[in-house]
């Protein structure tokens, strides 16, 4: 996988252009292009960085082939609070939000 090339897709997936992408992630366009181009590549925290962004997982930005799914603010902070429930209490969770529907 090229990084740089899917970073680009991603980017332009998401209607990003590269000053204001580059300007989210707190570095400059020039080496938004080199990464994108392949000259540079990202530090870690620079990926972190870039799927905070486009509101992805690690996982997701790897997985080539399919479109990521965005989660919404909302959908993180369900998730989160989902990871504190027992067993039990996820399968009422997901009872309720099935009567939602």
């Amino acid at each position: 996988m090229d990084i740089g090339t899917r970073i680009k897709e991603l980017r332009t997936n998401n209607n990003y252009k590269s000053g204001e992408f580059a300007n989210l992630l707190g570095i400059s366009s020039v080496f938004l292009s080199y990464i994108e181009n392949g000259t540079k590549k990202p530090s870690y925290d620079t990926l972190e960085k870039i799927c905070a962004v486009l509101n992805i997982t690690l996982s997701d930005f790897f997985n080539e082939g399919t479109e990521p799914i965005a989660l919404t603010p909302e959908l993180k902070e369900l998730l989160e609070n989902a990871k504190e429930l027992t067993p039990e209490q996820l399968v009422k969770l997901a009872e309720f939000i099935k009567t939602l529907k």
